[in-house]
């Protein structure tokens, strides 16, 4: 029988309630909020370590599949798009069921998915099952919140997500780095059977730990149309940001289905005034601090994943290194997020959200305009500073801005909140890859030519220069077979420089968004309901 806790949430101007009286109170192991945040972590860490492990091992399934780039894309595609739809609507379920639930079906279903693709045969059913990956994914991150809100006090619930923003921060930063061993020394498939005994570790830490906390007032029904809406607009749009690199952003497809996401969001919005209990009652949004975290999410992820991304290709591509020497080569970004996400954590307790989700964002912007200075021949010590900033700007922002987003919620929509920070971060870093991508192509496009002649090269026809456009903007030089040595050596340097350019440009533009980001974390302040869940347990 499953142990459940009744809370009853509170009001921005009441006072914090007294622990309910049919509260069970954390004996041993059960419902303790430390063993709590150990075993939400170890669930968190096997879909945080998939969003960047699996791109290591694209080449070799590439291989030995005898898949097409287009198919090879799918795997990353398909994962995606499910999680980032599903995510809003998977914390209502949490609401609705009891995240204990929610978040073991999660991730027995992430781990039986990852097993099942490790199985896998043709590319087909590796796409499939990378979706189903990204379904139950989503089932299991807004759970995790859903269980630190309800599970720590006000005053440690900062310290619980700072350790939960490290556990991410690392498994995402490290995913390349323990993907290329994998590969590199046991087979493609290893990248995905490791989420098989993860898995069975987590099922049975939450059987054993994890206490079910569900609201007084939590919700009884299901909004399905306003499902169906939000998961049209939102599929819309990311289909429009993951497909305009290639059909442009001048073209009528992309456009179509951004005013498609438009329409819907629009509709959704109409929909949920009129429904009893709505997917997401718009009278969440009335909080300003709550609004402010999920832009300041956005921006975040807008800055550094679209930043990042080009980063990956000046190490391998322009640097020459493996794949994994470019994630050691980041380890400073990881290593300055796992300390400093957890004192981040104290600090906004100590001091509030607003001045350490500003400076964070300030350092951020910094960070992002040191790269934009990264030249062909920068050292190792030049980047490891950048990258070391960019982590301590990114921690308090990780912390900050989810306590912010679901402490403002009230305790029976905090598995909506957390869908809500999860599907934020998601779209800003399709935003990022897609608009700092857009502004890499437009400004490779505009030099290469140039460059192209000031070097005293051959000049290229148009299909030409668009296919030396494109190795270009990934940092590849476009020699063809048997280019003489001398002549290589001009069209690399050309490359490196143009890309070079184009990704500096990208960089600047991060800054911006980051410092814009600032001025939206003064909106930011405690979050009032953050004491609703305070009763839940002893520590």
């Amino acid at each position: 029988m499953t142990s459940q806790t009744t809370i009853k949430t509170t009001g921005p101007g009441d006072r914090a309630p007294e622990a309910p009286s049919d509260a069970t109170p954390a004996k041993g192991l059960r419902g303790h909020p430390w063993f709590t945040l150990i075993t939400v972590a170890v669930g968190v860490m096997m879909v945080a370590l998939d969003g960047t492990i699996v791109a290591i091992a694209n080449p070799a399934i590439q291989k030995d599949l005898s898949a097409s780039f287009a198919e090879v894309q799918w795997i990353t595609n398909g994962y995606f798009l499910a999680l980032a739809v599903s995510l809003i609507t998977a914390g209502k379920l949490g609401d609705r069921f009891g995240h204990r639930q929610t978040f073991l079906i999660g991730v027995i279903g992430f781990a039986a998915a990852s097993g099942a693709i490790g199985l896998s045969s043709s590319i087909a059913a590796v796409v499939v099952f990378r979706v189903f990956q990204g379904l139950f994914g989503a089932l299991l991150m807004p759970a995790a919140l859903g269980l630190l809100r309800a599970t720590f006090p006000a005053e440690k619930l900062n310290m619980a997500i700072g350790i939960w923003g490290m556990v991410i921060g690392a498994s995402t930063a490290g995913g390349p780095i323990l993907g290329g061993v994998l590969v590199e020394h046991v087979n493609w498939q290893s990248v995905f059977f490791i989420n098989v005994p993860v898995g069975i570790l987590a099922v049975v830490l939450g059987v054993l730990i994890l206490l079910d906390h569900r609201a007084e007032n939590a919700p009884r029904s299901f909004d399905i149309l306003g499902i169906v809406l939000l998961s049209a607009a939102m599929f819309c749009l990311v289909w429009a940001l993951i497909k305009a690199p290639a059909w442009g952003w001048g073209d009528g497809k992309t456009w179509l289905f951004i005013a498609a996401s438009v329409v819907g969001f629009v509709l959704f919005a109409f929909w949920e005034t009129k429904v009893k209990e709505p997917l997401i009652p718009l009278g969440l949004f009335r909080s300003v601090p709550l609004s402010a975290g999920v832009v300041l999410m956005v921006l975040m992820a807008i800055a550094f994943m679209g930043g990042l991304f080009f980063v990956t290709f000046y190490l391998q591509n322009v640097h020459g290194m493996s794949p994994i020497d470019a994630g050691l080569h980041l380890l400073p970004l990881t290593g300055m997020m796992i300390v400093g996400s957890p004192l981040a954590g104290a600090m906004i307790t100590k001091l509030g959200p607003r001045v350490p989700l500003a400076g964070g964002m300030a350092l951020t912007a910094i960070a992002m305009y040191g790269m934009s200075t990264l030249e062909t021949d920068t050292g190792s010590a030049v980047m490891s500073l950048w990258f070391a900033l960019l982590g301590l700007g990114l921690a308090p922002v990780m912390v900050g801005a989810t306590e912010v987003i679901v402490g403002n919620a009230p305790m029976e929509l905090s598995g909506v909140a957390g869908g809500l920070q999860q599907a934020a971060m998601q779209i800003g870093g399709s935003l990022g890859t897609a608009v700092l991508g857009a502004v890499m192509a437009s400004k490779v496009d505009s030099d290469l030519a140039g460059n192209w002649t000031s070097a005293g090269l051959p000049p290229l026809t148009a299909a030409q220069e668009a296919q030396a456009s494109e190795a270009v903007q990934v940092g590849v030089a476009p020699l063809a077979p048997g280019t003489p040595d001398a002549v290589a050596a001009k069209i690399t340097d050309v490359a490196h420089d143009t890309f070079i350019s184009g990704m500096s440009l990208a960089s600047l533009v991060a800054a911006g968004v980051a410092v814009v980001a600032v001025f939206v974390a003064f909106l930011t302040k405690r979050g009032e309901n953050a004491e609703a869940g305070a009763g839940a347990a002893h520590i």
